[in-house]
């Protein structure tokens, strides 16, 4: 009877580490937050070729991006843990600088960036 009972333990055990290894298969593997906006003028016109500068606030390291066209910018796999800065140049003219906060759990953040042009 002891036998029995030692196998049926066992073999729940060996059951739960099976269902815990295969509970998080179908989920994507997460690839941290990202930060999207747009550098804009005052009256929301989209600032071609302005740089988007994010800081990392813990290490001090910087990205940049230069927009496009439409002025869209996009910076993917930020940390969850860490708060970041982020602020726009053009033609010698800067925008406010915002602020991505650790404590924002949003997966996908939106920031416009408005440059005073004059």
């Amino acid at each position: 009877m002891k036998k029995t009972c030692v196998v049926a333990i066992v073999l729940l055990l060996v059951g739960l580490a099976s269902a815990e290894h295969y509970k998080d298969k179908d989920k994507p593997p997460s690839t941290g937050r990202v930060l999207i906006g747009k550098v804009l003028d005052r009256q929301d016109n989209p600032l071609p070729n302005a740089v988007v500068y994010l800081t990392n606030m813990r290490t001090r390291a910087v990205k940049t991006y230069i927009v496009g066209e439409d002025g869209g910018f996009r910076f993917p796999a930020l940390s969850s843990g860490i708060d970041y800065e982020v602020f726009s140049e053009w033609n010698g003219h800067k925008s406010d600088t915002k602020t991505v906060s650790q404590f924002d759990t949003r997966q996908q953040i939106y920031i416009n960036l408005k440059v005073a042009t004059k």
